[in-house]
């Protein structure tokens, strides 16, 4: 179980590269203290270094490392926080150099201890356990005694600390216990969807950057009642719920764990189950904080990683959500978008827009079907079911032969009982 910390101040650094933007890199400082925040801290210093090339050692130059350690000293800092990534071996150095009890790690480390945080259902937390032995662990070896951290703080929380006391061999053999449990759920997972996909609902994934308004957009349309809080990866755990469209069409519903920029590599690997709700959606709900000035950072942010998943080329609905924030700015976010994509503005927190967005929504899964007559004969009512489960029902009519069904349908379930569609009928005899 986890326990509850004191607040612990970090000093943050970033790293101003030759020819980068030192605007970026400041950007990306203020996220990284957002995400401090997140972890239940808060930002003491930031320090930025200008530099060429990244010191193979220590990352930063030796001045800006003497700059640190004195900051460190004298404020009583403990927690040293980058925003690049460092390797195993430059923390090491950075610690020594820093001086004795100084904890240095870095964002990828800080996320991870967030997704530990805020991780509730039990694939969850195997999924934490799993990213933090392997990237973690290697960077936290060759520290003897030191390596014992369940005393708590930023950097050190989550399921998996207990086991960097073990020695390397341990550690291989849990991965391969957590790799071989993830599977067996996988595989569960897939056999759901599988269901599902028989079922013929049709499936929407709600996707996005952290803190763009997922889990309230879900609340709003399903009362789903999940956490959704104003925080960076308030959810981590994916939420699937049954929404029905005006039309009386019901489709599936499922928030996702929020995507940000430098999300590690390893963390899309180890989240892949969850990420992959996004990948066997029929539809996808691009949630973006139109209130946000980093609007557009972040959708491309979103676009890029959707692009890494496999999922870039789904039909897909663009919503600028908190509007009652920014309407303005969120407005001018619908113009760049509106020429090329399917897009809309709400508010998921008063509800405004939430209208046109379903009708956006249901438009954008009609494409593509079609309204037709079929003429089932009783002796086959079953198929009936079908079109109840798998399209949308306008009218039935019981004769003494056969039942007229109207519905719209998509190609797949036309195709499926195309033998009941006199028109089809017809056309394969001519």
């Amino acid at each position: 179980m986890l326990e509850k910390i004191k607040t612990a101040e970090a000093i943050l650094v970033g790293v101003n590269y030759g020819g980068a933007s030192l605007e970026e890199t400041e950007k990306s400082l203020e996220e990284l203290e957002r995400l401090l925040e997140t972890a239940g801290g808060v930002c003491f210093a930031k320090v930025i270094q200008n530099k060429e090339h990244p010191d193979p050692r220590t990352c930063i130059g030796s001045g800006k490392v003497a700059e640190i350690r004195d900051l460190c000293t004298a404020y009583g800092v403990e927690l040293v926080i980058f925003d690049p990534e460092l390797s195993p071996a430059q923390i090491r150095n950075l610690e020594d150099s820093i001086g004795e009890g100084i904890r240095v790690i870095d964002r990828s480390m800080l996320i991870l201890d967030i997704f530990a945080l805020h991780a509730v259902s039990g694939e969850g937390k195997l999924q934490v356990e799993l990213a933090q032995l392997k990237y973690t662990a290697p960077r936290l070896m060759g520290k003897g005694t030191e390596l014992s951290r369940l005393g708590g703080g930023i950097g050190t929380r989550g399921p998996g600390e207990s086991k960097l006391e073990s020695d390397r061999r341990h550690m291989k053999r849990r991965i391969a216990a957590l790799e071989e449990e993830l599977r067996v759920l996988d595989r569960t997972r897939r056999t759901m969807r599988a269901a599902r996909d028989r079922s013929g609902i049709k499936k929407v994934a709600i996707v996005g950057y952290t803190n763009a308004g997922k889990s309230t957009l879900l609340n709003r349309l399903t009362d789903a009642g999940i956490l959704a809080e104003d925080k960076l990866f308030a959810t981590l755990d994916p939420t699937t719920r049954k929404l029905t469209l005006p039309n009386g069409e019901s489709v599936l519903l499922t928030d996702t764990v929020g995507f940000i920029r430098k999300l590690p590599h390893h963390l899309i690997h180890a989240f892949k189950s969850t990420l992959d709700e996004a990948v066997y959606a029929d539809v996808l709900l691009i949630v973006v904080d139109a209130s946000d000035p980093e609007y557009a950072e972040q959708l491309a942010t979103t676009e890029e990683l959707l692009g890494e998943l496999g999922a870039s080329d789904k039909p897909t609905l663009y919503v600028f959500n908190k509007c009652d924030r920014g309407a303005v700015q969120a407005f001018r976010s619908l113009g760049t978008y509106a020429d090329n994509h399917r897009s809309v503005t709400v508010s998921a927190l008063t509800g405004q827009g939430i209208e046109r967005m379903l009708a956006e929504l249901q438009e954008l899964l009609e494409a593509g079907k079609k309204r037709v007559e079929f003429h089932i004969p009783n002796a086959e009512a079953g198929a009936l079911n079908l079109l109840y489960r798998s399209a949308v029902v306008e009218n039935v009519e019981y004769g003494a032969e056969e039942i007229l069904v109207t519905a719209t349908v998509d190609a797949k379930t036309h195709g499926m009982l195309r033998r009941f569609d006199p028109a089809l009928e017809n056309a394969d005899e001519e």
